[in-house]
Formats: structure tokens, C-alpha cells, sequence
């Protein structure tokens, strides 16, 4: 694999990953704003299979092309941007799976049980905490993605 070619497969990873976490966090608020049970269990079951082909596969594809890319350039890993930007998206990647997933599969499972026409105070509170820490989980993200480009460390 070419530097150019790891350069590619990171980039295209930061595109995946910041891509789907931003635009799921919109159209699921929308979702859970309209509130019907329909429209939520599949806006749900959407948030589960986006974060397998987007988030997950976009989180591989930025670990293995940016550490491609430091052991062919020579860059140490411990230079204080390139370890800081590690902290964020390790630290947002921890949020991700220990808070964010535990959330999204409580709520696909009440998804699944949906009757009526109404999703309930606990779907309901599920999704305020959902949009509280992605949006928490997103800033290191950002931050990284700042760090990366701009390397001020």
C-alpha cells in the first residue's frame, strides 16, 4: 500500500465516520420529533445499520490508513498532535461504544415492541440522553479531525 493510497482510505474513513454520525444525529431527531412508532422503529433499525457500514467501517478505515501513513512517512506517534488527535478518537470511540450502543439497543428493542400509537416517556427519554452524548461524543471528533489537518501541536 502507497502513502497516497493510506491517505485515501483515512480520508475516505473521516468522510464515512463524521458523515454518519452527523447526519444520523439530524434525521433521528426528526424521527423522534415526529413520533410515531412506525417512523421511529425504522429510523431505529436505520441508526443500527448506518453505524455498522458507515461508523464502524469508517473507524477502521481512518485507524489503519493513519497509522499506515505514520510508519511509511516516519512520524512518531507520540507527536503531540498526532497523540492528541489518538486521545480524542480513542475518548469519543469509548463514548461511542460504552454510552451511545447500550442507548441505540434499548431503544431498538422498544422499537421492536412498538403498539399503538405512541413510543412511550422512556423511548422518549432514551433519545434526549442519544442526542446529548453523540453530540458530546462528536466534539472530540471534530477536534481530531481539526488536529489532524491543521497539526498546531
Amino acid at each position: 500500500m502507497t502513502y497516497e493510497f493510506a491517505k485515501f482510505v483515512h480520508v475516505t474513513g473521516v468522510a464515512m465516520l463524521m458523515g454518519n454520525v452527523t447526519v444520523t444525529a439530524i434525521w433521528k431527531f426528526f424521527a423522534d420529533r415526529d413520533g410515531r412508532p412506525t417512523v421511529l422503529a425504522f429510523s431505529q433499525k436505520l441508526v443500527t445499520y448506518t453505524d455498522w457500514a458507515m461508523t464502524f467501517w469508517g473507524a477502521i478505515f481512518i485507524l489503519g490508513g493513519g497509522y499506515y501513513m505514520t510508519r511509511a512517512a516516519g512520524i512518531p506517534l507520540t507527536q503531540r498532535w498526532l497523540l492528541w488527535s489518538q486521545l480524542l478518537f480513542f475518548g469519543a470511540g469509548f463514548l461511542w461504544i460504552f454510552v451511545l450502543v447500550p442507548i441505540q439497543v434499548n431503544q431498538a428493542r422498544l422499537a421492536r415492541g412498538f403498539t399503538g400509537v405512541d413510543a412511550g416517556d422512556f423511548y422518549r427519554t432514551l433519545s434526549k440522553k442519544w442526542l446529548l452524548w453523540g453530540v458530546i461524543s462528536t466534539i472530540p471528533l471534530v477536534a481530531a479531525t481539526w488536529l489532524m489537518i491543521d497539526k498546531p501541536l
